[in-house]
């Protein structure tokens, strides 16, 4: 085997252009998978790590106001392992800057001891003392974004009275690794954070001496967590339970779970399209190798080598190619792991989240990898098994040629002698040329789907920010109060136009179906806040009935015209009936909507509000947010235009990052492909075009010949590529259907032009490297080479 050793080191020197673009598209799989995947195990770990020590609840149950004797009875429920409860509540910070009133989400700690359930981790400083009535630890990012630290002081509003807190800590909670600011998408750092105070100070300064609003539980094993629910519900129902839910309702978790979903997804499918073009790529090259080398092939048989070994001869270039790759993939994948956690640590407060390489993940990636390669090898390596020593001394008979489809209808005039050539040689050989299109049109797919997330996204923002939510501000109420402050914040100091809202907190029932939602009564003329469907079509205000959301009338199976049970969590916890007279495509959240007269009436709550929506004179904004931090019953403040800039601004650091990966990986495709295919046409026409310079034609006419065929292969790629990435982007839609969001399927036109474009400069550069190598082609030794 020595011989044949040094001969495929002498072809794979040879061959050094194929076997490294084979190699990058190899090691473009392997990254994806060792940090998508790596990155993926690492959010899991650190995930299960945190909630473990930190005692994460299972079922959350917010309620109005109960006596702390109440809590035995909770966990004399069946299925409750241990029960916990807090006082919690929003209230104002003022921070001595004329921005938009900052908010602080108050939990209360235990004054001694730490909580048995939903613990914190303090991070910086120490935890609160007993006895000590003014301290207070903050969120980390929060403190980061207003340059707090232990020893600082910070003054808030709660129940209409100031006071000043000593911040002691920093620190970071399970319950707020993702903290997204009432009324908002995406974390606001600077205007919201989460304080923990002693219960000695929430519980007077909130009327909650002795009592709770929050109740948190964990389940046994064996629990039937359907059935605690329903049991908390009805021993809370007394004292205004608005509702228990489990862990995958509660908002961090959510959101956290839904990216690691996305994320063991994209995992899995990106690498399996390198896998294909990789064993396609082999394919191709081995193929070729074995054509150009029958007598070689004839003489090592004739030797008394076997056709095992001769078969493991050339399966070894296919293996040296994955390990070339297989080492750069996994080596990259590491440093790309770091940085992509890197970018989930900036929204994420997760301890101890760090990239981690496990050896079976690699062992997986390298075992897949190399399947894939004897895969792709062993169809060509077959031929050289099979091929007899007497019938490999001969040539390959020559072709057949025949007019093709093109010329057969007459089509072939309208060609000049070049363009007859260069279309005659891609019809003489359909499925090399429809596979080679096939890989190149994968990198456009792949362009595609990345662009039109981004088309997507916006289009979902601008439909939520500029069509839907057209107020300036959005208060909202510490409580419900009487929709005649209508007046009062008409007369602030710029507003030109108030709308108010009501939420209510409801059950919503159709069979043996059911959803809790909050229902939002609106004004039928508002014009401040709308209805828009997804066609970007305003949809008025009904006078009697309830719109839902059509995520949420699937989930309870109903359709326009049904009648829905409605349970009021809130006030009288009546119980009616509500009809559909509508249902809307949304994208953001699940909603159930109705005027605020029907809502009153349903209630037997009339004429009160949860908050307001404003129109305001830009000139006066920072006047009327100094006013609105005077006013108790104001707990929230959030302004549209802000939450825009702030998604925007994380969106543009996200397509950067995302558009070079994209761009990378597809330029990876694409080069391997056209490379090679080029390479192998020129291996194949050496001579043919040899003749040609021979025969007169200068430089610029072969080259033409022979990089025409890649420039027809790569058109035809082209559509097919938007057709393969406009189908998996619509399957990526229909996949990603969550409480949060719902991904609109958008693909504007510069979304196809742009990728078509970047795949031709991909096609160009491939072109100029083959177009060198054809440039410094010895005529002489080429003739002189047997057919």
């Amino acid at each position: 085997m020595l011989a044949l050793n040094r001969k495929l080191l002498r072809e794979l020197w040879h061959l050094k252009g194929q076997v490294i673009s084979i190699a990058l598209v190899v090691a473009s799989g392997i990254m994806s998978v060792v940090t998508m995947r790596g990155s993926y195990e690492s959010l899991v770990t650190a995930q299960q790590q945190y909630y473990s020590s930190t005692r994460f609840a299972d079922v959350w149950a917010p309620l109005v106001r109960a006596p702390l004797s109440l809590l035995p009875k909770i966990e004399a429920i069946p299925g409750v392992d241990a029960a916990d409860s807090r006082v919690t509540f929003l209230a104002t910070l003022d921070l001595d800057d004329s921005g938009i009133p900052a908010q602080g989400r108050f939990v209360s700690l235990p004054e001694v001891g730490r909580p048995k359930l939903n613990d914190i981790i303090v991070r910086q400083g120490r935890y609160i003392v007993p006895g000590a009535p003014d301290e207070v630890i903050v969120s980390e990012n929060f403190a980061a974004a207003r340059e707090f630290v232990p020893g600082d002081s910070i003054r808030v509003i709660i129940n209409g009275r100031a006071r000043e807190l000593d911040i002691v800590g920093i620190g970071i909670s399970a319950e707020h690794s993702y903290a997204v600011p009432p009324g908002a998408l995406y974390p606001e750092d600077d205007r919201y954070g989460i304080l923990w105070a002693s219960r000695e100070i929430l519980g007077p300064a909130y009327n909650m001496d002795g009592a709770f609003n929050e109740v948190f539980v964990t389940l046994t094993p064996d629990a039937n967590q359907d059935a605690v629910i329903d049991r908390l519900d009805n021993l809370l129902e007394p004292f205004g339970g608005l509702g228990a839910y489990p862990r995958r309702d509660q908002a961090s978790h959510q959101i956290l779970q839904a990216e690691l979903d996305s994320n063991r997804v994209t995992g899995a499918a990106i690498p399996i399209i390198f896998l294909g073009v990789a064993v396609f790529l082999l394919y191709l090259v081995l193929g070729r190798m074995i054509s150009t080398q029958r007598g070689e092939i004839a003489v090592l048989k004739a030797f008394g080598y076997t056709d095992r070994e001769v078969g493991m001869h050339f399966l070894m270039f296919a293996v040296v190619a994955v390990l070339i790759g297989g080492t750069i993939g996994a080596i990259g994948g590491v440093y790309l792991g770091d940085a992509y956690i890197g970018m989930y640590d900036q929204y994420f407060d997760l301890p101890n989240l760090r990239y981690r390489l496990t050896p079976s993940l690699l062992v997986f990636a390298f075992f897949a990898c190399v399947l894939g390669a004897i895969g792709g090898a062993m169809a060509a390596v077959r031929r050289a098994i099979l091929l007899p020593p007497a019938e490999a001394m001969r040539p390959e008979a020559p072709a057949r040629f025949k007019p093709g489809l093109f010329e057969s209808l007459g089509l072939g005039r309208l060609l000049g002698p070049n363009g007859r050539m260069i279309l005659r040689n891609v019809e003489r050989k359909p499925v090399q040329g429809f596979f080679s299109s096939l890989g190149v049109a994968m990198s456009v797919a792949i362009l595609t789907i990345g662009f039109f997330m981004f088309d997507s996204v916006n289009f979902m923002m601008d439909l939520q920010f500029r069509l839907i939510q057209r107020e300036d501000l959005t208060l909202t109420f510490r409580e419900i109060l009487s929709d005649k402050v209508v007046h009062d914040l008409a007369h602030l100091d710029g507003v030109n136009r108030v709308e108010t809202y009501r939420y209510l907190p409801a059950r919503l029932r159709f069979g043996h179906r059911d959803e809790e939602i909050a229902i939002q009564g609106m004004e039928i003329n508002g014009r401040l806040r709308r209805i828009v469907n997804a066609n970007g079509n305003e949809v008025p205000v009904p006078s009697t009935g309830v719109i839902l959301s059509s995520l949420l009338a699937g989930r309870l199976g109903v359709t326009t015209g049904d009648e829905v049970i409605v349970e009021i969590l809130e006030g009288k916890r009546k119980t009616t009936r509500a009809r559909v007279t509508g249902v809307i495509e949304d994208f953001l959240g699940i909603s159930a909507y109705m005027s605020r007269q029907s809502l009153w009436d349903l209630s037997e709550e009339p004429n009160v509000i949860s908050g307001a929506y404003l129109a305001v004179d830009d000139q006066r904004l920072n006047d009327l947010f100094r006013e609105l931090k005077q006013v108790p019953a104001v707990t929230g403040v959030a302004s549209p235009a802000n939450m825009l800039q702030s998604f925007e601004d994380q969106l543009a650091e996200g397509i950067l990052i995302s558009a070079g990966f994209l761009l990378g990986f597809a330029a990876v495709i694409a080069v391997g492909v056209i490379y090679n295919a080029a390479r192998i046409s020129l291996s194949e026409r050496g001579r043919e075009l040899a003749s040609l310079r021979v025969m007169g034609f200068h430089r610029r006419e072969v080259a033409i010949l022979l990089l025409g065929e890649q420039a027809i292969i790569t058109l035809f790629a082209i559509p097919l590529g938007w057709l393969i990435g406009y189908s998996l982007s619509y399957a990526i839609t229909q996949g990603i259907q969550t409480d949060i969001y719902r991904i609109p399927f958008i693909a504007e036109p510069r979304t196809y032009i742009l990728s078509a474009i970047l795949i031709c400069v991909a096609a160009a550069a491939s072109g100029l490297a083959v177009r060198r190598r054809l440039d410094r082609i010895e005529l002489v030794e080429v003739l002189k080479t047997r057919e």
